[in-house]
């Protein structure tokens, strides 16, 4: 077979200006405010189609060849669209190099002894249509066989059963020190904190949930929450005062609503994803995903897929079809404008 074309998404430049500083952090992960600008495909981005690849004859070394079939576009990507001169928790991209971002491939090759043709692949991938993966990257976990045996869509893996998902899980299950009958207040973003509502519910918990537009209220609501209101029209403070005290704080905003939330703390409360402690014997515990990997992962996948597939728990997702369109949907997410969890369709099974 002659090569064909292995279309890339690169990263061209750092974006310039103003960016939604409160979109960003209201992310899945904080972002520094050094950044600036919005990503603008076809300046910042660009889709690249010079590549080709030889389906048949690219060396493996040990390793697979795998097909993309879908892409995770989430708001902590803008945080690594910066100069490497710039220091941060998560590396740069490279200017020239192909974005990356969470994703599920299948195997199309195989050289590596324990990985058969057709299994399908979870982890960090570079933004192209075929690419060679090493054993290492199985060693090290940053890819890992999966199977799914409940019928969802490879789209739901990079969602609520996969970073998202696995995220608000890990966090709740090793944090929250949940007791039926306490309260709740979760600051709402997208679909790792509308996880943590259903997880708080499943729990048995009371829900107070925030959110900054009234169509995410209705969705709070319709998911389970308690109460529901929208933080820019609605007071924070007095929401608490009436509905709380609060026992656990799933916090993604800081500002204000944390200061609100630390008034209407129930004695003992635990505050969750922050980086820093204060009185009033409050745990505020901040926690990364990868470290929480190894003791969590086995029962995330035996648990979740099924609550989900089952319809226990909700989920909704934004698809857009094809790789050229990577840098529409960062920018669109980076506004704002998805509806949902955003995932790219990069091809079929």
């Amino acid at each position: 077979m002659a090569p064909i074309k292995n279309g890339r998404v690169l990263f061209n430049s750092v974006p310039t200006g103003k960016a939604n500083i409160e979109l960003i952090l209201y992310a899945y992960v904080h972002v520094p405010m050094f950044v600036q600008g919005y990503p603008i495909p076809g300046e910042t981005t660009i889709y690249d189609t010079s590549s080709t690849i030889d389906l048949e004859n690219v060396p493996l070394d040990g390793g697979v060849l795998l097909k993309t079939l879908v892409l995770s576009v989430d708001p902590y990507l803008r945080g690594r669209m910066r100069s490497p001169e710039t220091k941060s928790y998560s590396p740069p991209f490279t200017i020239g190099e192909p974005l990356g971002s969470h994703g599920v491939g299948v195997v199309l090759r195989s050289a590596h002894p324990t990985i058969q043709v057709g299994a399908h692949v979870y982890g960090y991938f570079p933004h192209v249509e075929y690419r060679v993966a090493s054993p290492a990257q199985f060693t090290s976990g940053a890819l890992q066989v999966i199977k799914d045996e409940v019928g969802l869509p490879w789209s739901v893996y990079v969602g609520a059963a996969g970073m998202p998902g696995k995220t608000a899980y890990y966090g709740w299950k090793e944090h929250s020190k949940a007791k039926k009958g306490e309260v709740a207040f979760v600051t709402t973003g997208g679909v790792l904190d509308s996880f943590v509502i259903q997880l708080a519910k499943l729990d048995g918990l009371k829900v107070i949930a925030s959110a900054g537009s009234d169509e995410k209220v209705a969705f709070m609501k319709s998911i389970g929450a308690d109460v529901a209101f929208n933080y820019k029209t609605t007071s924070t403070a007095e929401v608490l005062e009436k509905e709380g005290p609060i026992d656990v704080y799933w916090d993604n905003v800081g500002g204000e609503i944390l200061d609100a939330a630390l008034v209407a703390a129930n004695v003992g409360a635990r505050f969750i994803n922050l980086m820093s402690v204060i009185g009033k014997s409050i745990t505020i515990q901040g926690f990364g995903v990868v470290h929480l990997e190894a003791k969590y992962s086995a029962e995330f996948y035996a648990t979740i897929p099924k609550k989900l597939a089952s319809g226990e728990l909700k989920y909704t997702e934004e698809i857009t079809e094809g790789l050229e369109k990577v840098g529409d949907v960062i920018l669109r997410v980076q506004k704002g404008e998805n509806t949902a969890k955003a995932v790219v369709k990069v091809a079929d099974n």
